[in-house]
C-alpha cells in the first residue's frame, strides 16, 4: 500500500493523553519538546490520496505537499503518501497509518461515507484529520477544498455563454459527478443555481466512481435518447467526464461537438480548448490547497489551534462547525490560457502546444 519505513516521531505522551489534551484544546509543544525544536518539529503525517501518477492528485497535490512540509517543517521525516482510486484500500490505508502511529493525517476521501469508522478510529487514538478537497464524514480536525458552489456555477454560466441563443430554452445534458462524493452534489446545486429556468435538462447523470468509461456510456445513452441534434451543450463536472462526453460524440459521429464544460485544467482538457473541442474547464490552485491543508496539518501536529489558518467553519452529516478554508476558482476558456494556466506556472506554452494545435495556438495568442 505504498507505506514505507517511517522516522521517529513524538511520543512523550500516551495516545490516551494525546486524545484527552486534544479534546480539551490543549497545545502539546511542551510536552513534545517545544515549539521550534525537539519532537513537535519530528511530526509524521500521513497523507492519503484518491489517485497517482497522471490524475491531478499524482501530478500536482502530492509534490505541493511535499514540498509545503519541507518548508514548514525542514526537520519533519518525508511524509508517508499512499494512493489508490480504490475505497476499501484507500480504508486499508488509514487504517494501517493509525497503527503505525502517525501524528496527523491529510485525507482525500474516495468515499467519504466509507472512511468514517476509520475517522473515528483516529480521533479515538488522537491522530487529528485534516480532509483534503473532499469532506470527510466523522470528527475530522479541519478541512481545505474549494467553494463548491462557485464551481458549478462558473460551470453553468460559461455553458449559458457558448450556448448562445440556445441559452433560452435549449436543452443539455448533464454530467455530474460520484453519489459517494459530496463535491459532486456542490458542483451539482451551484451550477443549477444558473441553469434553472433557462435551460432544460433532458438527461442528468450521476457517474458513478466519477469513472470516464461511465460517462462514455451514459452519454452514448443521453445521444441516443434524445437526438444527436437535439442536445445544445453538456454541463461535464470536471475534465475526465467531459473527455468522455466528447469521445461519445465523436462516436456518435456527432459534428459539431456542443459545448462541453470540464474542472480541474488537466493539460489534455486544455489541448482540447484550444482545438476548439471542449470549451472551458475550471481552474484552481492546487498551491493554496495543499499550502493551506499543510499548515493546517503542522499545526494541529503541534497541538496549536487552527483558527490562523481556516477562515470558515463547515458542517458534514456527522460533524458541526468543522474549523475549514474555502478557496477560489477561475473559469479558464481558450482566450484566458495565457493569463490563467501559463502565467501560475501550471503549464508552459511548449507543453499545450503540440505539433497538431500550433496553428490554433498562434490564433489563441499562445505563442
Amino acid at each position: 500500500m505504498g507505506l514505507g519505513v517511517g522516522l521517529p516521531t513524538c511520543r512523550s505522551l500516551s495516545r490516551a493523553a494525546v486524545a484527552a489534551a486534544v479534546g480539551a484544546g490543549l497545545a502539546l509543544s511542551a510536552a513534545c519538546g517545544g515549539g521550534g525544536g525537539g519532537g513537535s518539529d519530528r511530526l509524521s503525517v500521513g497523507v492519503l490520496l484518491p489517485g497517482g501518477g497522471a490524475s491531478r492528485f499524482g501530478q500536482f497535490d502530492r509534490p505541493l505537499i511535499e514540498q509545503k512540509l519541507r518548508q514548514l517543517c525542514p526537520h519533519c521525516p518525508a511524509p508517508i503518501v499512499a494512493a489508490t482510486p480504490e475505497a476499501n484500500v484507500q480504508q486499508q490505508q488509514l487504517d494501517a497509518l493509525i497503527t503505525r502511529g502517525v501524528d496527523v493525517l491529510i485525507v482525500a476521501a474516495i468515499d467519504p461515507k466509507a472512511l468514517r469508522s476509520s475517522v473515528e478510529a483516529a480521533h479515538r487514538a488522537g491522530i487529528p484529520v485534516v480532509a483534503y478537497d473532499r469532506l470527510a464524514q466523522g470528527p475530522v480536525s479541519g478541512y481545505v477544498t474549494f467553494d463548491g458552489a462557485t464551481v458549478g456555477r462558473l460551470q453553468g454560466e460559461a455553458l449559458l455563454t457558448a450556448m448562445g441563443a440556445k441559452a433560452h430554452g435549449g436543452q443539455i445534458v448533464m454530467m455530474n459527478g460520484a453519489v459517494s462524493d459530496p463535491n459532486a452534489g456542490w458542483f451539482k446545486r451551484g451550477a443549477l443555481s444558473v441553469l434553472n429556468g433557462r435551460v432544460r435538462i433532458g438527461k442528468s447523470y450521476d457517474t458513478a466512481d466519477w469513472r470516464p468509461e461511465n460517462a462514455y456510456t451514459d452519454m452514448t445513452g443521453a445521444i441516443a435518447a434524445l437526438g444527436p441534434d437535439r442536445i445544445d451543450g453538456v454541463l461535464a463536472a470536471n475534465d475526465s467526464l467531459a473527455g468522455a462526453v466528447i469521445s461519445a460524440f465523436y462516436a456518435s459521429a456527432v459534428r459539431p461537438v456542443p459545448p462541453v464544460t470540464g474542472q480541474d485544467a488537466d493539460l489534455a482538457a486544455v489541448r482540447r480548448i484550444v482545438g476548439g473541442e471542449q470549451y472551458m474547464t475550471v481552474y484552481k490552485s492546487y498551491a493554496a490547497e495543499a499550502g493551506a491543508a499543510v499548515r493546517m496539518a503542522v499545526a494541529l501536529g503541534r497541538g496549536e489551534p487552527v483558527g490562523s489558518v481556516a477562515t470558515a467553519t463547515v458542517d458534514s452529516v456527522t460533524t458541526r462547525k468543522i474549523p475549514s478554508v474555502l478557496l477560489p476558482s477561475y473559469p479558464v476558456t481558450v482566450g484566458t490560457i495565457k493569463d490563467t494556466l501559463v502565467k501560475d506556472g501550471i503549464y508552459t506554452i511548449d507543453q499545450i502546444c503540440t505539433p497538431k494545435l500550433r496553428s490554433a495556438c498562434a490564433k489563441a495568442g499562445l505563442t
